[in-house]
């Protein structure tokens, strides 16, 4: 199954709608959706190491506005929608201690917190709940998620064809690697933050 979900990426890197697939599930990660695009982005990368700066800006761009849009739940709805998207996440009740630290850390929350795998979406509904400064949120998204997609962009041209022969020779262990990674920034939301 995971060798044919990696060649599937591999395969739609080269069709003409992969961007757009690219571009929503982004913006989806960002405000509701639990898989990051870096699941498509690397293989679309690897598989088109000419474009993966294009990607990484798509990426980066659709990101944002998905941020815009979990921020606008966390502002406006987060009473229905919100409450229940972070409660489905396990972080329910540490909202308002991570309301109070948006306070005095928000600039460094949302920096730190929008290049590592913990959820995007915890960040985005939160800043909008704790009603954080809109046009510094966008800003500081943009320099977070700019900063991981392109980091992934730049390993991913630079080393993109002896990369994809390592990946592709131990497939299995690179996406047990990336499952944990994506499991820890789940844990790491639930118990440590």
């Amino acid at each position: 199954m995971l060798r044919r979900l990696y060649d599937w990426c591999i395969d739609v890197a080269g069709k003409p709608h992969a961007a757009w697939i690219l571009g929503a599930v982004s913006f989806a990660e960002s405000s509701f959706f639990p898989v990051p695009p870096d699941v498509m982005l690397i293989p679309m990368s690897l598989a088109r190491p000419d474009k993966a700066w294009y990607y990484a800006a798509l990426c980066t761009l659709t990101s944002v506005a998905g941020g815009l849009l979990g921020y606008l739940i966390g502002a406006a709805l987060y009473d229905s929608l919100g409450h229940w998207l972070i409660q489905l996440y396990g972080y329910g009740d540490k909202v308002e201690a991570f309301r109070e630290a948006y306070a005095h850390y928000g600039t460094w929350i949302i920096l730190l917190k929008g290049v590592t795998p913990i959820p995007y979406k915890i960040v985005t509904i939160t800043s909008g709940f704790a009603g954080y400064d809109i046009y510094l949120f966008v800003l500081l998204s943009i320099v977070a998620r700019g900063l991981r997609f392109f980091l992934e962009a730049f390993l991913l041209n630079r080393y993109g064809a002896r990369a994809r022969a390592i990946i592709e020779e131990r497939l299995g262990l690179w996406a047990t690697l990336a499952a944990v990674a994506l499991v820890g920034g789940f844990v790491a939301v639930v118990y440590v933050f």
